[in-house]
């Protein structure tokens, strides 16, 4: 029996395709790489997922594609990608900033360093600031730990962190809109060792972040995957490889 009680559920609503590389990163031009967007969004629009994950510089483009085609797709967008470094000061501008070109999700990268560092002060006036924004503007907020930068006990106690500054400041009619999601995608492992979610990262994560969601990103390539990701508990699922797993094909993408 086992997962076949899921099948029959379209699990495209829990696909967040996802499209994250710079000009740079793909080894194309600025042109090839915004047609390469361009595609991704018009695949979101005609495969009904759930949302298109893309750079926060293509945000206005893609609002402007999903409103001319009269789709439901929503718009998610990275914030201070991939390091999560950056001051609160910055991150909160560049959320503004996709806020204002049309963005529904804002997925902001925690300073995972610096939480590792100790400084749990600085990273909770993140959370609590950077949800603040985006709650009080109507958008879903996802604070992304590179859980392949963490170790275990550091993944439960930034899941835990998040949940206790999100129960502590907001209404519990709230907590479905902030997400703890697993990865980057870009985060550089040694020795082959996965950047994405895994299946203990991820049970760790919705242990300790309940009641707050969990998205678990990169490293999902099958559809059976998907499933046992969706079994566990997650609400969505970043990739880059929507339209393969929906088909129940393999992908060979990274994320």
């Amino acid at each position: 029996m086992g997962f076949f009680y899921f099948y029959p559920m379209d699990i495209r609503q829990y696909l967040d395709s996802t499209y994250l590389k710079t000009a740079a990163q793909a080894g194309l031009t600025k042109a090839e790489n915004t047609a390469v967007v361009k595609g991704f969004v018009q695949e979101a629009i005609d495969e009904k997922f759930k949302l298109i994950m893309i750079r926060p510089d293509m945000v206005e483009m893609a609002r402007e594609i999903i409103n001319a085609a009269n789709s439901k797709v929503t718009i998610g967008t990275v914030i201070d990608f991939p390091n999560g470094n950056s001051t609160l000061e910055e991150k909160l501008k560049e959320a503004a900033q996709a806020i204002e070109d049309g963005a529904d999700d804002l997925d902001y990268v925690v300073d995972y360093e610096a939480f590792k560092a100790g400084e749990i002060d600085l990273v909770k006036k993140q959370v609590l600031e950077g949800t603040r924004l985006g709650l009080a503007h109507n958008k879903i907020v996802k604070w992304i730990i590179e859980v392949a930068a963490l170790n275990e006990h550091q993944i439960v106690q930034l899941s835990a962190l998040i949940k206790n500054v999100v129960m502590a400041h907001f209404k519990e009619d709230q907590y479905a809109n902030v997400f703890v999601k697993s990865s980057t995608g870009f985060y550089q492992t040694q020795g082959g060792l996965p950047n994405g979610a895994t299946v203990p990262a991820i049970k760790l994560m919705i242990e300790n972040s309940f009641p707050l969601p969990v998205k678990a990103a990169g490293g999902v390539r099958t559809y059976d995957e998907a499933l046992e990701m969706i079994a566990l508990g997650v609400k969505r699922i970043g990739t880059s490889s929507a339209k393969a797993i929906a088909n129940g094909e393999i992908s060979k993408n990274e994320y």
